[in-house]
């Protein structure tokens, strides 16, 4: 009367083996999420690693900018140009049209952080600028 019966035997080993069949079928769509996740976590440091070589670069930055600055037309503008030691406030009162757009054209199309920028007309041909690039 002390014996286990084999069938209780075999019908506790089924549900054991059901319950391991269930657990690692959860376990396989974990590691399949996960594995998107890291590859999506991947993809966006590839991302962040090529735009922080782009925006990083403080001499690069600086002399684009000049390089910009300096030129006849935009020059010829008179900005008043703030230098500091993490930005650079370019501003002027009344600056022409054509200028404006030459200049806010290479600037828009370079890597430049832009922190602050306000642009307001003041006449057909003339506008304000106050613009903030930081380093």
């Amino acid at each position: 009367m002390n014996q286990v019966n084999p069938l209780h035997l075999g019908g506790l080993l089924l549900v054991v083996l059901m319950f391991l069949f269930f657990k690692l079928n959860g376990i396989k769509e974990e590691l399949a999420e996960a594995k998107s996740e890291f590859l999506v976590s991947q993809t966006l440091a590839v991302d962040l690693n090529a735009l922080k070589s782009v925006y990083a670069d403080k001499t690069k930055t600086k002399k684009s900018l000049e390089r910009i600055l300096g030129q006849k037309s935009i020059a010829a503008a008179k900005l008043h140009v703030k230098r500091d030691k993490k930005f650079i406030k370019i501003s002027s009162q009344s600056m022409d049209a054509a200028v404006l757009n030459g200049l806010m054209g290479k600037v828009l199309n370079a890597s430049f952080n832009i922190t602050a920028l306000k642009i307001k007309r003041l006449s057909d041909t003339k506008a304000s600028l106050e613009m903030e690039i930081k380093w």
